[in-house]
């Protein structure tokens, strides 16, 4: 029977359904070869022709497929339908070629579904073609291109900039974004500006708020009211005088919905309304394309198939009614730069199902799927109709005029399923309901009190109210009227979905390879995630400062951009792939080339004048920042440390040996800055100096100084988490307190104590803290170590392990019972989270997050695990474990009765 051949074993397992015992369907586990890790894995001398390898975890999946072709004489690549897809069609041809596993009689065919349905897998089958060598040559030539940046411009970056890690041909860009974006918040210099509100009432009682429009006859701008004094005046204006209806006006509206989700703004949205990452989202959606649920999940298509559109309308008019379907159906293009809509939009493949009908209990994929599925039918429905209201109020001399806004929804439409997120907060002042407003009626100050009114006003504000006054705010003596102060805001850090939404702009990076440069850049530590906003540490802005001063053109937007036009011109066929790298390496390597003679002083420097507004911003007297606080001679510059690294140090070394860690300086910090070599005094206690140390372990704190006489005095480590540059004379006094006695054990008398030591706090139960007998239990906190008392200290003795059996860990997610039995966990482990199956403990890869882990993908992972190894599987639970007597081995001579074997009746 025919082989088909697909990445995942679920997407087999699901293939394998439709397609019967007909087909033999096995899994490739994704790409089978790889470049050789070597520098002349691409051979820039001879065409680029490059040098494969197949990684050892894939030699067994090849075998596999091989010896399964020894059976049937017909290869069908069922792989993903897009660039990576082909590639690996053509690898898994291109090596099973080379063990003779594919023979001249072999027929090999290549077959492309985009959704894993009975239907679609089936059309797919009666219309097979040949690998594309189009698609294939394309991702050889973005392979080539990421390999010659990685392995030619990252031991530069090793060489010139000891402590980096590497650079990418489009990760750097990226690190590019957030990098320059951080510089554009600090460099922002608010602007303050004032806005006036009042709340008027209806000669029927009802109120409404109303903002100061016009003042003095002149219509006022965002910056005409700049100080607190301008703001009183207006604020006067309004109370002292009769105000009336002068215009009402009612304009009918509509918001349409938005497109379907392409991987992008699937990637946007889920981050917006669940808080998912980027790697997070594609690996729920990657589990529900394989079981069928959904089509294609990596697309910049945002198109749906005729016969899709006109299901969705069907799905639309049985749950809402015919009044929610427009007359025809909805079409959409993309705005994106370089898009490519090869593929549909990601829909479900079924649009009559809706998250509850789903046999899905990984509650992530739940919530993925309900939003897929809503948006989908959303975009296929009727516009949403509004009425928006305008309300001009006017004084009689037309000098002071305000203006109330709302709205009211009239019909729901596509709004009755889903609205779109946003990614900062928007004012909903337009979008309140107004009351009966009639043109020539007076409008009065709301009279229901001063704190009520207030109240009113600052009910959706950020002003700090208290007792009816704020800081940022002021009122009229009725308190119907305030003025309220604000400051513009620079532009906001970026998300992982604000991030992707921008290289989709700017047409970085595709589909396939958002979530991975996102993710590559935190794995690095060149970017660090603060909730869920992306922001750099100073490493990045190393890299980066480095790359923009000397290879500015690679980490260009409008460079990168073109190249990925020109990696989809191959794709196309309008461009041969050996041209595009030939073009790309001469003038890469010209650079390379310059970058050889330079020296690390003069890299260093360069890259001070660069960062030098964050390293060493201006001060508030105008001082110097450079000037070296210590010897008030020498200048502050970046240098590199042997061991990899940099930090701030003096011009005046070794006279002077002042040094902080690299970045801006602390706040508050005195004139000694960090802790230079020779110690940093903390103060005097008790007659004895207590000083900072940075020794070869680690940074410590001293009481006094070593002398003949006292060759070792008294020594605390500092323990991680406490920065040492900010350990004060409090702090240093507390760790040299140590170890503290909590007290005598109440079941046994043995004094407990507390104490820092090389893993970190813990309690000692034992005579003394030197004694090596006792019992030892580690804390959780450093704190605990100065504020644990004795209830809480026996608690955690008590619930301290016996020697040889270690607490059973706490899973970290269960996810139930194997099909073959046993209970299957995601598990923390020394080198990472893995799956526990009884014996068998498979490694979750990187690219996976451990809470988006799904029972088929924990199946998956330990079945391949278990083969791989050869360790047996948990046996399954049955309701009576019968046991047997071991067969006891051969004795020699009769001479004393053994007891009976481990597991038999008699024990």
């Amino acid at each position: 029977m025919p082989v088909v051949v697909v990445e995942s074993p679920a997407k087999a397992k699901t293939i394998n359904k439709y397609l019967g015992n007909d087909y033999t369907v096995l899994a490739s586990y994704g790409h089978v070869r790889d470049l050789l890790p070597k520098e002349e894995a691409v051979d820039t001398e001879h065409e680029f022709d490059m040098t494969w390898e197949v990684s050892s975890d894939s030699r067994k999946h090849i075998k596999a497929i091989a010896d399964a072709l020894k059976d049937d004489d017909a290869l069908i690549l069922a792989t993903d339908p897009d660039r990576e897809g082909e590639a690996i069609s053509w690898h898994l041809q291109e090596t099973l070629t080379k063990r003779k596993a594919i023979k001249k009689s072999t027929a090999v065919s290549r077959v492309v579904f985009n959704a894993i349905t009975k239907s679609a897998v089936t059309e797919a089958m009666q219309n097979p073609r040949d690998v594309d060598m189009e698609l294939v040559d394309a991702y050889r030539a973005r392979r080539a291109l990421d390999f010659l940046v990685g392995f030619k411009l990252s031991p530069v970056l090793w060489r010139k900039l000891p402590g980096s890690k590497s650079a990418g041909r489009v990760q750097s860009v990226c690190l590019r974004l957030i990098v320059e974006r951080e510089m554009e918040i600090e460099a922002f210099k608010p602007q303050e500006y004032w806005s006036v509100r009042a709340v008027l009432e209806t000669p029927r009682g009802q109120t409404y708020e109303a903002r100061l429009t016009t003042l003095g006859g002149r219509k006022l701008e965002k910056f005409d009211l700049p100080t607190r004094e301008s703001a009183e005046l207006a604020v006067a204006a309004v109370a002292s005088r009769d105000l009336g209806i002068r215009a009402v006006e009612a304009k009918p509206a509509s918001r349409n919905p938005s497109a379907p989700f392409m991987t992008s703004t699937l990637q946007q949205e889920a981050s917006r309304k669940f808080g998912f990452g980027a790697r997070q989202t594609m690996s729920c959606a990657q589990r529900l394309y394989e079981a069928g649920y959904i089509t294609y999940m990596r697309t910049d298509g945002i198109d749906m198939a005729p016969e899709a559109v006109m299901a969705a309308r069907d799905a639309i008019k049985g749950r809402y009614g015919a009044e929610y379907l427009p007359k025809s159906p909805r079409m959409y293009k993309n705005k994106a730069k370089n898009a490519q809509e090869a593929h549909e939009c990601i829909r479900p493949t079924d649009m009559t199902r809706d998250a509850a009908s789903l046999r899905v209990t990984d509650p992530d994929q739940r919530k993925l799927y309900d939003l897929i599925w809503k948006r989908t039918l959303a975009s296929q429905m009727a516009a949403a109709r509004l009425e928006r209201t305008s309300v001009d109020i006017a004084s009689g001399d037309g000098d002071v005029v305000l203006r109330a806004t709302g709205q009211v929804v009239l019909f729901d439409g596509f709004m009755k399923v889903y609205e779109e997120g946003r990614d900062e907060p928007v004012s909903d002042g337009d979008e309140a309901r107004l009351p009966q407003i009639v043109q020539g009626e007076p409008a009065k100050l709301y009279g229901g009190g001063q704190s009520a009114a207030f109240a009113k006003l600052t009910e959706k504000s950020d002003a700090v109210v208290e007792a009816g006054r704020a800081p940022n705010a002021l009122m009229d003596e009725s308190a119907a009227v305030l003025g309220q102060q604000h400051f513009t805001q620079p532009p906001p850090r970026y998300t992982e979905a604000t991030l992707v939404k921008k290289m989709e702009e700017l047409g970085i990076g595709r589909p396939s390879t958002y979530a991975s440069i996102v993710t590559t850049i935190q794995d690095r530590g060149y970017v660090v995630k603060d909730g869920n906003r992306l922001i750099p540490e100073d490493k990045g802005r190393l890299v980066t400062a480095f790359l923009m001063n000397y290879f500015r053109k690679y980490v260009g937007y409008d460079f990168t951009a073109g190249l990925e036009g020109e990696l989809d011109d191959i794709t196309a066929g309008d461009r041969q792939w050996r041209d595009v790298l030939d073009r790309f390496w001469r003038d890469f390597k010209a650079h390379l080339d310059e970058t050889a003679e330079l020296r690390i002083g003069e890299v260093l420097e360069k890259i001070n004048e660069v960062l030098e507004p964050h390293l060493f911003p201006p001060k508030e007297d105008g001082s110097d920042p450079r000037l070296c606080p210590n010897c008030e001679i020498g200048r502050l510059s970046m240098r590199t440390a042997r061991s990899g690294g940099a930090f701030i140090g003096c011009s005046n070394y070794p006279d002077c040996r002042y040094t902080r860690p690299f970045g801006p300086p602390i706040e508050g910090e005195d004139a000694k800055g960090g802790i230079p070599p020779e110690g940093k005094n903390l103060g005097e206690d008790a007659g004895d100096t207590i000083y900072a140390f940075k020794g070869r372990f680690g940074p410590y704190v001293q009481r006094g100084e070593a002398t003949a006489e006292n060759k070792k005095p008294p020594r605390q480590s500092i323990p991680k988490g406490w920065v040492p540059e900010e350990v004060d004379l409090e702090q240093a006094l507390k760790l040299l307190s140590l170890p503290r006695e909590i007290g005598p054990h109440p079941e046994d008398g043995v004094m407990i104590w507390s104490n820092i030591g090389r893993y970190g706090p813990y309690l000692k139960h034992a005579d003394s803290i030197s004694h090596k007998g006792g019992t030892n239990a580690n804390l959780d906190d450093v704190e605990e170590v100065f504020t644990i008392g004795m209830n809480r200290a026996v608690e955690v003795l008590a619930s301290k392990p016996k020697r040889g059996k270690p607490a059973p860990q706490k899973p970290l997610k269960e996810l139930g019972e194997h099909p073959d039995g046993g209970d299957m966990a995601v598990m923390k482990g020394r080198y990472g989270p893995y799956v526990k199956w009884g014996k068998v403990n498979a490694t979750i890869p990187e690219t996976i997050e451990p809470e988006s882990i799904s029972f088929d993908m924990a199946v998956d992972l330990v079945n391949e695990r278990a083969a791989k190894s050869g360790k047996k599987k948990p046996a399954r639970k049955t309701a009576a474990k019968k046991t047997t007597a071991k067969k006891p081995a051969a004795k020699k001579k009769p001479v004393a009765k053994k007891p009976a074997a481990k597991g038999s009746d008699e024990a």
